[in-house]
């Protein structure tokens, strides 16, 4: 079964994020830091009236060693909250259907924990990922 996903870039990465994690696509305007947050919190910036987490996603992949000034964000909300997932650039919002993931694909640790499986996109597979998995979890929720 066919459902939409918005296909984004991360370190020149495709990715797929199903649209039902999406609640908006924004530019990210200032961004304060937040000191003592976790090493993949940039900061936190306004939107629309709220404080908004902005989120490292190149940190939380593990792609630490490249610097980025991305500005894209995909919105999303877990847990009540709402973050804002920085992004190289996106793509279009189109329907794929979601295929499993080959046992043998070699994966990093946290692309492994993110990804939710493969969608194809013009005969190239796309992981398909889960914006949750890129949330850090507070210390008080890990045990």
């Amino acid at each position: 079964m066919e459902r939409l996903f918005l296909i984004a870039h991360i370190a020149e990465h495709a990715v797929a994020i199903d649209a039902e994690q999406v609640e908006a696509v924004v530019d990210v305007g200032a961004i304060v830091a937040a000191p003592r947050a976790h090493g993949h919190v940039r900061g936190l910036t306004a939107l629309r009236s709220r404080v908004v987490t902005v989120i490292d996603t190149m940190a939380a992949m593990g792609i630490a060693d490249r610097a980025s000034d991305a500005r894209r964000a995909v919105i999303t909300r877990v847990d009540g909250h709402h973050y804002a997932l920085l992004v190289d650039a996106l793509d279009d919002v189109a329907p794929f259907e979601l295929h499993p993931m080959a046992s043998g694909v070699p994966l990093g640790e946290v692309w492994q924990r993110a990804g939710r499986g493969i969608v194809e996109q013009n005969g190239e597979p796309v992981l398909a990922i889960d914006l949750a998995a890129l949330i850090p979890v507070p210390a008080s929720h890990a045990a």
